[in-house]
């Protein structure tokens, strides 16, 4: 049996690029020196795609994803059930391709709660179909929280050696500077160091983004790192948390780069996601933790307007597999 780690790889909604990127990704043969990948989704949408693409590469059924043999040259599949998926049209939301996402995410959660796979890559799904399927959540993170009983996941991107993690995410700028507080900062530098601790790091170095221009200077630029940052921080350090900061936004994160931190608690969300994609826009992952197994997920969405054109950049899936393979591989060194 393989001591690799079995990966299942969800195929997003089937009328997305999500199909190609994955067919494609596959196509690398180093992935399967790290891992044996097995794609959760359609086999038939898979052939479909393929054959579009002149993508030759042999697509294996299988029932058992720890049966899997991850040979280079085989692309293996757990064809998933979905009445009418043959009906699907690319490049358009339809309440099938939504029907269809949310069954592949769902047998991944099943997968991985009966211990068949031991990480969950994802590949975009489409918030307007999952909603004309009638999907009560309409986001991978809620989804996943619901299927894996998992009430508090975090989200972490993965820019080359730089982990961010976000305060708060989907809010306005206004909104997202009103929700900083600090019992909120404290809990969520308790979560970050938690979550770092299960990924194999034993006393996490946490970098604390400032909110204000040179972390507010003094007081010179706002007084929420004197009156919020700093209090929340000095209280997790007394609980034995090794966070520094604030430090300034425009250093925080190249010091991360560089190697001072493990990670880096971003305030609101283009302020961890601009460093993050400014660094490298196609690799930068998406991972969830704080779940029952690790999940990555490439940071883009379906873009039904280039679906099965064969002009899809696989780059983002690609980092996203061996994203999966490396924080798996520091966990198990580390534990």
């Amino acid at each position: 049996m393989s001591t690799r780690p079995v990966i299942g790889i969800t195929m997003g909604d089937p009328a997305g690029i999500g199909p190609e990127i994955v067919l494609v990704a596959l196509q690398r043969r180093d992935i399967y020196k790290r891992l044996v990948p097995v794609v959760i989704g359609s086999l038939s949408v898979l052939k479909r795609v393929a054959d579009i693409l002149g993508i030759r590469t042999p697509l294996l059924a299988i029932s058992d994803p720890r049966s899997a043999q991850g040979i280079p040259g085989m692309i293996e599949v757990l064809d998933v059930v979905v009445e009418g998926i043959q009906e699907i049209e690319p490049g358009k939301v339809q309440a099938i391709g939504g029907r269809a996402a949310d069954a592949y995410i769902r047998y991944a959660c099943e997968l991985a709660l009966w211990q068949k796979i031991d990480a969950i890559v994802t590949a975009p799904i489409s918030k307007e179909s999952l909603r004309a399927a009638g999907v009560e959540g309409i986001g991978h993170t809620e989804m996943l929280a619901d299927y894996l009983d998992a009430p508090n996941p975090l989200t972490m991107f993965i820019t080359e050696n730089m982990k961010i993690f976000f305060l708060s995410r989907h809010l306005s700028l206004r909104e997202a500077i009103d929700y900083i507080t600090e019992e909120r900062l404290l809990n969520m530098l308790q979560l970050v160091n938690n979550a770092m601790r299960e990924l194999g790091f034993e006393s996490p170095r946490i970098g604390v983004a400032a909110l204000n221009p040179h972390a507010s200077d003094g007081g010179q630029f706002g007084n929420e790192e004197e009156k919020i940052l700093i209090p929340a921080v000095k209280k997790a350090q007394a609980k034995g948390i090794n966070v520094q900061g604030p430090v300034g936004a425009d250093s925080v994160f190249h010091q991360a780069l560089e190697g001072r931190y493990d990670c880096v608690v971003s305030l609101y969300h283009d302020q961890g996601h601009i460093a993050a994609k400014t660094r490298d826009f196609y690799r930068t992952v998406s991972a969830t933790l704080g779940l029952p197994v690790l999940r990555t997920s490439v940071d883009h969405g379906t873009a039904f307007d280039i679906a099965w054109q064969g002009r899809a950049n696989p780059v983002s899936m690609e980092a996203a597999i061996i994203a999966a393979a490396d924080l798996l591989e520091h966990q198990r060194r580390n534990l």
